[in-house]
């Protein structure tokens, strides 16, 4: 099983969002979440969040509808989004898609990019999507391996320090155990040759954004 969680962000491109979706995918909504999930009619298993983004009447309807609510006070130490994660461990499902985390805060929108890399979710698979943008972090001794089509934008970044050992495969600039420095603009606009490729990082963290240009 998947979960997909709704933030209360910009939700770009709603109508590829049913696209996305699978039959047993575990939906939840963090706090306003639940709105854009309204209006593409929609409905979470899971609602969590202190809710002062979403109105009492709505709350109401979706706890009639039988949507399990975990309701926090507003002043906590936690996002919503944050939370929305410890749930789906909670639930023992390691992959998870989130939608709407980007906004007009970059506060807010800063912190959702970099709560992957948060040692606590470590053991989570979790995929940013943003229209036809997606978010995926790579750790020490990992890979990754990306769908797309050729001339698909691929950049990568390094967070928390240098990420080191990087080696490519599928991308018009390859990388053979290469080291990407923090800070540095290098890894920044690469290019899928064709339907697939890989990263893998042999020591750091590298936050990889696949740019899909046909989307």
């Amino acid at each position: 099983m998947r979960a997909v969680i709704f933030a209360n962000g910009i939700l770009s491109q709603t109508l590829s969002v049913r696209s996305l979706l699978k039959p047993d995918d575990l939906l939840i909504a963090a706090d306003g979440g639940a709105a854009h999930m309204q209006g593409l009619n929609l409905l979470p298993k899971a609602a969590v969040g202190d809710f002062d983004s979403l109105d009492a009447e709505s709350l109401n309807a979706l706890e009639n509808a039988g949507v399990k609510i975990f309701q926090f006070p507003i002043k906590k130490d936690l996002t919503d989004l944050e939370l929305a994660l410890q749930y789906v461990q909670t639930q023992g499902i390691r992959e998870v898609v989130i939608l709407g985390a980007l906004g007009h805060r970059w506060d807010q929108t800063m912190a959702n990019l970099l709560l992957p890399a948060a040692a606590a979710y470590a053991d989570l698979d979790i995929r940013l999507v943003d229209g036809s943008q997606e978010m995926t972090l790579v750790r020490t001794g990992q890979t990754l391996k990306l769908d797309g089509q050729a001339g698909d934008t691929l950049s990568l970044i390094p967070l928390a320090g240098d990420a080191s050992g990087i080696t490519t495969q599928g991308l018009e600039y390859p990388l053979e155990r290469e080291t990407l420095s923090f800070g540095n603009t290098r890894g920044i606009s690469n290019a899928l040759l064709g339907d697939s490729a890989s990263v893998s990082v042999e020591k750091g963290m590298l936050l990889c954004v696949l740019i899909h240009a046909g989307k």
